[in-house]
């Protein structure tokens, strides 16, 4: 088992983590969830974050995982795979912590989908559909703060 940090770098329970959810939305305030990733040749780094803000709280919590990089030699498999790791996030916090859906929200780390088609913008309404179809909501770039800056900072 992979171990889950603070964000300021101590190793951190994943029955703690769960207690400062439960505690944050009784506050009426909203969990941010969102993955990044870094390729190099030995390996692809996936960090995925758990974020708490809120009026009076802002903290996270991440883990890092690692994998080949063979696997992930399309931009679209990275990407998916991102998105694949917040959701199973989303679905054990919701399981775990009977936290509803809507108190959630994924950022995906692509760029809003355009009629040009490049980057991770071709696969923006795919992504926003495998989130949408697991019954959770979703942002992309630039509202995407989760995955763009926070997790991003630990996928390095």
């Amino acid at each position: 088992m992979t171990d889950w940090y603070s964000g300021s770098g101590h190793i951190t329970s994943i029955q703690d983590i769960y207690t400062s959810l439960k505690l944050h939305t009784k506050s009426n305030n909203k969990i941010f969830i969102g993955t990044d990733s870094f390729v190099s040749r030995e390996r692809v780094c996936f960090a995925s974050a758990i974020c708490l803000h809120g009026e009076s709280v802002a903290k996270y919590f991440f883990i890092k995982e690692y994998d080949e990089p063979k696997k992930y030699i399309a931009l679209v498999s990275r990407i998916t795979e991102e998105v694949r790791r917040s959701v199973e996030i989303a679905e054990d916090i919701i399981h775990e912590c009977d936290i509803p859906a809507h108190k959630l929200e994924l950022h995906i780390d692509a760029s809003p989908f355009d009629t040009r088609k490049t980057g991770t913008a071709k696969f923006s309404e795919m992504l926003k559909g495998y989130v949408n179809g697991a019954g959770l909501t979703c942002k992309t770039k630039p509202h995407a703060w989760a995955s763009q800056t926070v997790a991003d900072r630990h996928s390095k």
